[in-house]
């Protein structure tokens, strides 16, 4: 079955890696594609049209339909004309997959202002401008779906990686909050993790034993892996899902928690610091979350 036949989706960061397989995916399942893509290193430099035009042949030598875009999310004007570009070829969107991101990776405390703004305005508001640009036209045809790219970096916590963490958790918040406004257009919003080794996870640096072992583990997990979910929540039969966190590793898919209180202390007199450092904290010091990285939570190997 085709279950998007008749769709039109955008997908971002669609190149290579984790990208170019929902693209190819996407039109697989009969969904015509803009695959947009800057073409740039891992940091943001450089640029080329060559990786998204390389997956639009792809696509349309198995027979898909498939257009090139070049524009970059990071850019309010320049996210209007990924949108422009899918009503001006094929009259509508009905999916935007954000997936479109960089890294800056450094220990928190040599990070520079600069360094923490590129990964935030391609991944954080990036996310915003494409989501923003699709939004008067899913609401004006009462509906459509986003699925955007977050991280177990944010979601768990890893080392030397304070600004990609922070806009991938931004990204949760902004999932959220589209879910809640745009769901009486009919619009959903939902949260993807996915595992899998691209060039952003190849240029992580290993050079401890443990590092290259876990490298090793990271090299088996296949981009194309992420794709069948990720379009499964652009189809119609997934209307009912919104405001979700998702994880997907290999042949594994995970439902996510969301943030809501375990524990509570009340004092009918009122807090003082004295009681709260004598009561509330040791209170609440048995339910602390430890502090885990990605790998401790998910410390089995993928399957």
């Amino acid at each position: 079955m085709s279950l998007l036949e008749g769709k039109v989706v955008i997908v971002t960061g669609a190149g290579a890696g984790v990208g170019k397989g929902i693209a190819l995916e996407a039109a697989r399942q009969g969904a015509r594609v803009i695959v947009n893509d800057l073409g740039v290193n891992i940091d943001g430099s450089g640029g080329s049209a060559g990786p998204a035009q390389q997956a639009v042949d792809e696509i349309k030598a198995f027979g898909g339909e498939a257009a090139a875009n070049t524009d970059s999310v990071a850019d309010w004007g320049s996210a209007q004309k990924i949108i422009q570009q899918a009503l001006d070829l094929y009259g509508r969107v009905d999916g935007v997959v954000n997936n479109a991101g960089n890294l800056r990776d450094v220990m928190f405390h040599k990070m520079t202002e600069e360094e923490f703004d590129a990964v935030i305005r391609v991944h954080l508001k990036g996310t915003w401008n494409v989501s923003r640009a699709a939004a008067p036209h899913f609401k004006a045809q009462e509906g459509g779906a986003y699925v955007h790219m977050t991280s177990t970096s944010g979601l768990i916590g890893n080392v030397g990686q304070a600004n990609y963490a922070a806009a991938k958790m931004g990204i949760v918040g902004l999932s959220k909050a589209i879910a809640l406004d745009m769901k009486k257009f009919n619009v959903r919003s939902n949260c993807i993790a996915p595992f899998a080794f691209t060039r952003m996870v190849g240029s992580i640096p290993a050079e401890t034993p443990e590092a290259k072992a876990r490298m090793q583990v990271l090299m088996r997990m296949e981009p194309g892996k992420i794709a069948p979910f990720t379009l499964a929540l652009l189809t119609d039969e997934a209307r009912d899902v919104n405001g979700q966190i998702f994880g997907v590793r290999s042949n594994e898919i995970y439902l996510m928690s969301q943030p809501r209180p375990i524990r509570t202390a009340h004092n009918d007199a009122g807090w003082t610091v004295q009681s709260c450092v004598e009561r509330a904290i040791p209170m609440f010091k048995p339910s602390f979350f430890p502090l885990d990285l990605s790998r401790d939570a998910f410390a089995w190997d993928p399957v």
